[in-house]
């Protein structure tokens, strides 16, 4: 089983954050992230807003670094763990604009990106950014097969309804010959776009009989990464008979990697339950 973490600090979702996340910053992030690399855990997670309406982060949250400035300080600290972004908007970002800045950061971490790419549904932050919010399901679709031709190429050339590009020179560029695209979402159209244009589904907001429902019934190409969440935030040291279980049905209905978030009163004791969970799991993995 390979695990994840979900990041603390880097986002304030209301009820699912800890007190200590408040005040932490980018040194307590990194010892997190320096621990975990150590561990072996395989990915971090950075999620994307820009601006969020006042009402909506009461619900939701308003607190979201920045995923690119954030893995770039992480990639300095750390060797072997991966960076994926959960998700960047797909509207949001010229594909090539993508391929630039992203690609850097796969080139100064040594071809440790994965894209988490996702369509969007925050009308607001649409309108703010001047995205067009109508018709940004084929827009993504297309910004996704502009990234496949452009993410690795010098001169990338690509044709498609919304992006055209040849000619130009992206320089640096991703080092890995084929970045890993996971594609969120919790709709079927979500998982059918993964299946058809990316390397892994990472679903929210579903139970999980529903997701083992939704995988059971379509064809997954070799390799691809179902990516679940654990539910509520793990206790491997107070409560490590719930932690296995959580685990255990994230892997039956259908992960392969499992994102995890661990309850903590800080920094230190996050690194504490982050080796506890990985002497848990040492055998499943």
């Amino acid at each position: 089983m390979k695990l994840g973490i979900t990041s603390p600090v880097v986002t304030a979702v209301p009820g699912a954050h800890s007190a200590w996340e408040r005040t932490a910053g980018i040194e307590e992030l990194a010892r997190i992230a320096e621990a975990a690399d150590r561990l072996g855990f395989h990915h971090l997670t950075c999620s994307e807003h820009v601006a969020v309406p006042a009402d909506v982060a009461e619900q939701r949250g308003g607190t979201y670094w920045d995923p690119l400035a954030t893995f770039g300080h992480l990639a300095a600290r750390t060797r072997h763990i991966r960076f994926a972004t959960q998700v960047l908007v797909l509207g949001y970002h010229h594909p090539l604009a993508v391929a630039k800045r992203y690609g850097t950061l796969d080139r100064i971490s040594g071809g440790r990106l994965v894209l988490g790419l996702g369509v969007g549904s925050l009308r607001e932050e649409f309108d703010l950014l001047g995205a067009a919010f109508e018709g940004r399901g084929a827009i993504a679709d297309d910004a996704i097969a502009a990234l496949r031709a452009g993410l690795s190429r010098r001169e990338p050339s690509y044709h498609g309804e919304h992006f055209d590009f040849e000619g130009f020179v992206v320089e640096p560029h991703a080092v890995q010959e084929r970045v890993p695209l996971w594609i969120g979402g919790r709709t079927g159209r979500s998982l059918r776009r993964a299946v058809s244009l990316g390397d892994g589904w990472v679903p929210f907001g579903l139970p999980l009989d529903r997701l083992g429902a939704m995988l059971a019934e379509a064809e997954l190409p070799a390799g691809f990464e179902v990516v679940l969440g654990a539910g509520r935030p793990l206790d491997p040291s107070g409560a490590p008979e719930r932690t296995a279980a959580a685990l255990r049905r994230a892997a039956q209905a259908g992960a392969t990697l499992v994102s995890v978030s661990l309850a903590a009163e800080s920094a230190a004791h996050y690194v504490e339950q982050a080796e506890a969970l990985m002497a848990l799991t040492e055998e499943d993995r």
